[in-house]
């Protein structure tokens, strides 16, 4: 019964087509509207159109690439008459089943249709539409004419249109000078072009770039010989700088695509729909970003394509994302650092060690011994092998010393501090042992900010986003923020104390680089060797964390985290900060805190070159960074009220994963390095 009515339907549908009149006036229809991407103050950041768009015959186009698009989006397209009816069947069945669109059986004439006539809202009621605008285009003008209109219309990433424009943009050459393998590679950017785009994401590009080749061989288009060769061919990009749509915040708007795409928007949709995307982008906060760190780099001589400096900023209570920055230059480079990355963050994971001691009881005034101590194979030390003694705990975090950090998380225990780190907003592997205290697991920017957020919301966990609104091409508000997704993490009093502690960071401690004359506190973060400088600090309204470093885990030899990434941080924030009122931390007073802090004149921070520092050292100094061959030093571990007993650990055989552009590389044990030390040729 049901059959007899489905196939009832199917017939009258035809009948209905049947009727259809061809397409009046072809030649003038336009593209949909222009998609726009708005900051928090209405200004326009990025707008999707035809930027890079250059018009080519049928003719002109290789026959590898015409057989490429059609083995992957449409292998019947000229057998069909718009649609191709029995994957249509197959993924109505699909569909129903699932109770949504999951699948879409579209045709190259059925994405020509939505390209010129409709948005790419995913209903019922826009496919039918489809459907039928697909069958007269298919009246109008032959299969040639639709396979050429539609490579020249289709979006294929960075801002380029059409196959002519794609060849040019991602190889730098003429559609008759593409290998069989790069003519695949284009072929399979229409599904996603943010997703499989070569700047971005190599290695998914090359993975779809095989899987169109696959089905080329399968289709018998190309012999085995040809797609054993071409899918070992290595992936040559075009080195030319590229041109993209008007983009101010171009780091930004791919985080913006890729919130999009978990919010249910398809990229054909965002980018040819006429779409307003309104976000949390403030322009005035994000130019400070931009201009910090371009300047600061090229004032201290660090102008090298690996160097590479990231910024990343939001609302601590609101979520809102107001700067992000990635790299110092999206024309050289993609990629972004601050959500792919992964780095070790040094002295600026110590937060972590102290917020698990203070969740178990542990006072900011208790005392605790900054001397040597040896667990069997390993000897913590800080840098210079200077130790002070006793003293109190938040004095220990304000000069970052090393062993401190170690004894505290012998006293918590690992679990407690990797527990800690993990619901603050730490997603990346902690190995299970004693040197994480001092930083030595790799670590997300985007996390890092995150996790220090809860310090400047009483103990929430905000989840950052870049949309509030979408509306579609005629005005109609599809999408809109529903508000903060918040998860209690720490207590509030753990939130004050950690509060109270680094704001001594930044005004007498290793971070007084970052000493905006506001209510503000932070932590520098230095790794071994030079090879990765931290900044992470926060007001009440605003979080904000900077990271320094080579692609390829080179070493910055002098760049501290108490030095550049702080000097950036501040830059930023003296800007950021004046959109708000000069607000004031609501934790109550500790002991203490409300006198003057006194200058720590015996720190483990270097003096800065930009002459904020302690006058009477004539020694470097820091403990941001951890591991020395062992040493005999004395092993009684008794800290009152801390106890320490020894304990065995383990060397771990890598202590960072960087993820980046080059091959991953593995770092020997971590050892001392010095904060704020001068920088070569300043």
């Amino acid at each position: 019964m049901v059959l007899s009515a489905f196939l009832a339907a199917v017939a009258a549908f035809n009948l209905y087509l049947a009727s259809l009149p061809p397409i009046s006036n072809f030649d003038d229809i336009k593209p949909n509207p222009v998609t726009s991407i708005y900051s928090l103050d209405g200004e326009v950041i990025k707008t999707f159109t035809v930027f890079r768009f250059e018009k080519v015959s049928i003719q002109d186009i290789p026959a590898d690439l015409k057989n490429a698009v059609i083995s992957t989006e449409d292998k019947n397209f000229y057998k069909h008459r718009g649609f191709d009816t029995f994957g249509l069947v197959r993924s109505v069945f699909a569909n129903i089943k699932a109770g949504s669109l999951k699948q879409g059986a579209s045709t190259i004439t059925q994405q020509l249709a939505r390209i010129l006539f409709l948005s790419n809202e995913r209903t019922f009621d826009r496919k039918i539409k489809e459907l039928i605008i697909a069958h007269r285009i298919e009246k109008t003008i032959s299969k040639d004419e639709i396979l050429e209109l539609y490579l020249n219309s289709v979006y294929l990433g960075s801002g380029t249109y059409g196959v002519l424009s794609a060849s040019k943009t991602y190889f730098d050459k003429e559609l008759d000078e593409l290998t069989l393998a790069e003519t695949a590679l284009i072929a399979g950017l229409p599904q996603a072009p943010s997703v499989y785009s070569p700047f971005q994401n190599p290695d998914a590009a090359i993975n779809r770039r095989n899987q169109v080749l696959k089905r080329m061989y399968k289709t018998g288009c190309i012999t085995k010989g040809q797609y054993e060769q071409a899918k070992s061919e290595e992936l040559h990009l075009s080195k030319k700088p590229r041109l993209y749509s008007f983009n101010k915040a171009p780091y930004f708007i791919d985080f913006v695509l890729n919130e999009l795409e978990r919010l249910g928007f398809e990229e054909q949709e965002i980018s040819q729909g006429g779409l307003k995307i309104y976000t949390t982008l403030d322009m005035k906060s994000q130019e400070a970003a931009q201009n910090a760190i371009v300047n600061d780099l090229n004032a201290y001589g660090l102008k090298a394509n690996k160097t590479q400096m990231a910024l990343f900023s939001f609302s601590p209570t609101t979520g809102r994302i107001y700067s992000y920055v990635g790299g110092k230059n999206y024309e050289q480079s993609q990629y972004d650092r601050i959500v792919n990355a992964i780095r070790p963050p040094g002295s600026a994971f110590k937060p972590f060690v102290y917020t698990a001691a203070l969740q178990q009881g542990v006072g900011v005034d208790d005392i605790i011994d900054d001397s040597p101590i040896t667990f069997k194979n390993w000897s913590p030390r800080n840098y210079g092998s200077k130790y002070r003694g006793k003293m109190p705990i938040w004095k220990a975090l304000a000069i970052s010393s090393n062993v401190a950090a170690v004894r505290l998380i012998k006293k918590t225990g690992v679990d407690a501090v990797v527990t800690t780190a993990r619901e603050m907003g730490i997603t990346t592997p902690l190995q299970n042992d004693l040197t994480i205290a001092l930083g030595s697991n790799g670590v997300k920017l985007y996390d890092m900010v995150v996790a220090y957020g809860a310090f400047a919301n009483g103990g929430f966990r905000v989840k950052p986003y870049a949309v509030e609104r979408v509306e579609n091409s005629r005005g109609v508000v599809i999408y809109e923020n529903s508000g903060p997704k918040i998860v209690k993490v720490i207590s509030f009093d753990t939130a004050a104390g950690m509060t109270y502690m680094l704001r001594k960071v930044v005004e007498v401690g290793t971070g007084r680089a970052a000493n905006i004359s506001k209510a503000a506190a932070g932590k520098t973060g230095t790794t071994d060797d030079y090879h990765d400088a931290w900044f992470m600090g926060y007001t009440p309204d605003i979080v904000a964390g900077v990271w320094l470093g080579n692609d390829d885990n080179t070493k910055l030899p002098g760049i501290t985290g108490g030095g550049l990434p702080a000097k950036v941080w501040a830059d930023y924030m003296r800007v950021a900060t004046t959109n708000f009122a000069d607000s004031v931390f609501d934790y109550p007073k500790l002991d203490g805190s409300d006198s003057t802090p006194q200058e720590i004149k015996d720190s483990d921070e270097p003096p800065s070159q930009e002459g904020i520092g302690f006058d009477d050292l004539q020694e470097g100094f820091s403990d941001e960074q951890n591991v020395q061959q062992p040493v005999k030093t004395n092993t009684d571990a008794s800290v009152q009220p801390i106890v320490e007993n020894k304990v065995e650990v383990q060397k771990p055989q890598k202590l960072f994963n960087t993820e980046e552009p080059q091959k991953n590389q593995s770092a020997p044990l971590p050892v001392s390095s010095p904060e704020s030390a001068p920088l070569p040729g300043v």
